[in-house]
């Protein structure tokens, strides 16, 4: 077996993503946060409609950290106080899961809209 076939079964493997999973790689895409930000970025972008609490937050992260979904990345210049905050980003391989998580939606809304689910 090939290793790009081998690295599409592991990515099948993690499909579909947890919610969490998902929401955090999105919020990790532009670049490097912080577990706080990271829980703002998702409430904001889903209009509160999910909140990341401390425990989901902070087990998913341990989880994708294992994964090789995100890596913890060294702080940039923090102020003083902030330095204990811990940040991350997402990996190559965690954008590549994204992607085949978005795409896996995709079909899945192209479906529902078909069945008279969704919207255009």
């Amino acid at each position: 077996m090939t290793t790009s076939i081998m690295k599409a079964k592991i990515i099948e493997d993690l499909l579909p993503l947890p919610a969490p999973f998902f929401q955090i790689l999105i919020a990790l895409t532009p670049g490097e946060a912080h577990g706080y930000a990271i829980m703002q970025d998702v409430e904001q972008r889903t209009n509160g409609q999910l909140r990341l609490n401390p425990g989901t937050l902070y087990g998913s992260i341990k989880r994708m950290l294992e994964l090789d979904l995100i890596e913890e990345v060294s702080p940039p210049a923090s102020p003083p106080g902030d330095s204990r905050r811990r940040y991350y980003r997402i990996t190559e391989f965690g954008k590549q899961v994204a992607k085949a998580e978005a795409a896996r939606l995709e079909e899945t809304l192209r479906y529902a809209r078909l069945h008279g689910l969704a919207t255009a």
